[in-house]
């Protein structure tokens, strides 16, 4: 069975798990835990209500491939953690790629220019959720719709600043209006041009941290790097072994990429990949330790 979801979000090739579980992006856990009881009772073998076999047969799959592990996203701290760190990088990158948007369903187009957009966010979620379970044909087109409704909720909300959010202007088939001015916004505490010698200084400590394995410490230091020189190779490799030696395996392959596209012969990037691929090849073997590595490379389960 096919679940390919491609509208909204899902065309960053992201998985919108909040959308999947019909949920506003700032829901508490205690509702995220409510809707997806709510949404397991209606798609069980044993409780679902669809009318015909095939569709019976449809639910209880979308339930174990797709929300139950929608539902794992948020149940552990860590992999919360991530999710926000991805889906905080996909609102800038929505932004950085809005001229490009295509907006099809109305609720999101409504959202584009209406003033009173987070309200009206939230009650456009809870309406679609209400019949998001009800058939296999209003799921898919549910899960679509919310998408882009979280898209465009990104999209006002990196573009808040520190003053009112501008309407953005809905865009129609594949003719989108120019992308809008930026406005500036004031940054008390300046980090350092590309080319300053204190990255070098934040590089050291950050290296010091991690000789004594406190990695936290040294990821702040590295991102105070990258808010000055986001494409800096050596930032983005450093960072990609404190995720590494914290077996965050997804957010050490996207700091490593980052890290190779401004130089491919970054050293400590090109040792991150080595061993991630070492680890790859562990999970195929099905010699890795459960857990570790699991959710990028897919091991065996034991």
């Amino acid at each position: 069975m096919s679940f390919e979801m491609t509208k909204g979000l899902f065309k960053y090739d992201f998985t919108d798990q909040h959308a999947i579980l019909g949920i506003p992006l700032d829901a508490e856990f205690n509702d995220i835990r409510k809707r997806y009881m709510k949404i397991a009772r209606r798609l069980h073998s044993d409780t679902c209500s669809f009318e015909s076999q095939a569709d019976k047969d449809w639910a209880n799959q979308f339930l174990s491939k797709v929300v139950n592990p929608a539902y794992n996203k948020f149940s552990k701290e860590s992999d919360r953690k991530e999710y926000s760190l991805l889906l905080a990088a996909i609102g800038k990158r929505v932004v950085k790629e809005q001229a490009k948007m295509q907006i099809e369903s109305e609720a999101a187009k409504q959202l584009a220019t209406t003033q009173n957009w987070e309200e009206a966010y939230k009650t456009a979620v809870s309406k679609l959720a209400l019949k998001q379970y009800e058939s296999v044909k209003e799921t898919q087109e549910a899960i679509d719709q919310i998408s882009e409704l979280n898209m465009v909720y990104l999209l006002r909300k990196e573009r808040m600043g520190g003053g009112a959010v501008a309407p953005i202007s809905p865009i129609k088939d594949a003719t989108p209006p120019p992308p809008p001015t930026p406005t500036p916004t004031p940054n008390p505490t300046p980090t350092p041009p590309k080319d300053d010698p204190r990255i070098e200084a934040y590089c050291r400590r950050a290296q010091g941290f991690m000789d004594s394995k406190n990695y936290a410490k040294a990821s702040l230091e590295l991102r105070e790097v990258l808010k000055g020189a986001p494409k800096h190779s050596k930032a983005h490799a450093m960072l990609a072994m404190c995720y590494l030696e914290q077996n965050q395996a997804t957010m050490a392959k996207l700091e490593m990429n980052k890290a190779l596209a401004s130089n491919p012969e970054e050293p400590t990037a090109l040792e991150v990949k080595k061993k991630l691929e070492q680890a790859s090849a562990k999970a195929k073997k099905g010699d890795d330790k459960p857990g570790f590595f699991a959710s990028l490379f897919g091991g065996k389960k034991k």
